[in-house]
């Protein structure tokens, strides 16, 4: 009996060895949670207010003795200085085009003006209507989109008024250089007649530096760029399909720029206009440019200049309850969304509809229950009635 026994006991060893075994997988519960979409690119800073320098009249141009980085203070620092020709300075008809642009500047002055009184007045009326909302918003008799458009119309014609005043003391300084210019032209001695400084019309730094060495330049030329550097904005490129989804005031979360941890910003504008753009793959791209607004301000310590690269997350949707199951569970079959549930060691496949996806989770319009345990990222071998046993 014991050679039978022997091969009773390894005939039982063989089949228990081939019986067929419960396939290990990796599962997840269906819940409730906040879910968020946003659309990831990259980008770069740019100082929001650039001023370029130009000769105001004909003239010789002494040397530049300012370089990038340099500080400026408007009114105050000399950005260069022009002295007549070896000839003349300014001839009758050169005169009569000073005069003429003097006309201009002080009609352009005017019109800033009255532009800056426009935007003060709207915005007193914003005020006025953003008290009446902060009133009704305490009795609940306001809905929140109105409240959120009455705040935004108020921070939207702030800016406007900043940028009205801006282009006031801009038109004033072009009009107090063609006086300048005007003055200078009545030198009845050319060659001992005072140099004509052109002054920084605000505070900032020197950005660039076109013209360094002294020479004859005429009216118009560059001769150097300024702005400041803590005036921010980032510069966001977006593909035209994902601007789609983007509206004024979205949050923004600016990453990779350097410092330790992401910044906060909102978008301030996203243009009407589009563009193409060739992809390091040489593919045409229309891309749509998105400006974000700094919410923060920087960390002391880490400097952020002009044309630094970023990465900018923006959100395009946002809800703090939905019912969604990891993107590792669904996969397509056909032009449908599918995915294995895990119900009492089996395997069984069944679709799914999805609304909102950001990459990792996504939101559940049919076909799932909260509670349910569906099967992460499925091997090959799952099929439909498999027995399945959960990985530890």
């Amino acid at each position: 009996m014991v050679p039978w026994i022997i091969g009773a006991g390894v005939a039982g060893f063989i089949v228990f060895g081939l019986r067929p075994r419960p396939l290990e997988v990796e599962t997840a519960t269906i819940s409730s949670g906040p879910l968020t979409v946003s659309v990831l690119e990259e980008g770069k800073t740019r100082i929001r207010h650039r001023h370029l320098i130009t000769a105001p009249v004909g003239g010789m141009l002494q040397r530049v003795e300012w370089r990038a980085g340099a500080r400026i203070e408007a009114g105050k620092t000399v950005l260069a200085a022009l002295v007549p020709e070896p000839s003349s300075f300014l001839n009758p008809r050169a005169k009569a085009e000073a005069e003429a642009r003097l006309q201009a500047a002080e009609a352009v002055r005017m019109q800033r003006g009255t532009q800056l009184d426009r935007a003060r007045d709207a915005l007193s009326l914003a005020d006025k209507e953003f008290e009446r909302a902060k009133v009704l918003r305490r009795t609940g008799a306001i809905a929140t989109r109105e409240w959120d458009a009455a705040q935004n119309q108020v921070d939207l014609l702030n800016r406007e008024v900043n940028t009205a005043g801006f282009a006031l003391k801009v038109a004033e300084f072009e009009s107090a250089q063609a006086k300048a210019a005007l003055m200078q032209s009545e030198s009845t001695v050319p060659d001992q007649s005072a140099p004509y400084q052109i002054l920084a019309p605000v505070n900032g730094f020197v950005l660039n530096v076109m013209e360094e060495s002294a020479r004859v330049v005429t009216p118009g030329m560059p001769i150097m760029e300024v702005g400041d550097p803590t005036d921010l904005e980032a510069e966001i490129e977006l593909l035209s399909s994902d601007a789609v989804g983007v509206q004024p005031g979205a949050e923004v979360s600016i990453e990779q720029w350097g410092g330790g941890g992401p910044l906060r910003g909102k978008v301030s504008l996203v243009e009407p206009g589009g563009f193409t753009k060739i992809s390091a793959l040489g593919v045409e791209e229309q891309r749509v440019k998105v400006r974000v607004d700094f919410a923060e301000p920087l960390p002391a310590g880490l400097l952020v200049g002009d044309r630094y690269r970023v990465e900018a997350r923006i959100v395009t949707w946002h809800s703090d309850n939905v019912l969604q199951v990891p993107t590792g569970a669904l996969f397509r079959r056909g032009g449908e969304w599918m995915t294995f549930l895990a119900e009492g060691g089996t395997a069984r496949r069944t679709a799914v509809k999805i609304k909102h996806n950001n990459g990792i989770a996504a939101e559940i319009e049919s076909g799932l229950t909260a509670g349910q345990s569906v099967i992460l990222h499925p091997p090959d071998a799952l099929e439909e009635g498999v027995k399945i046993e959960p990985r530890r």
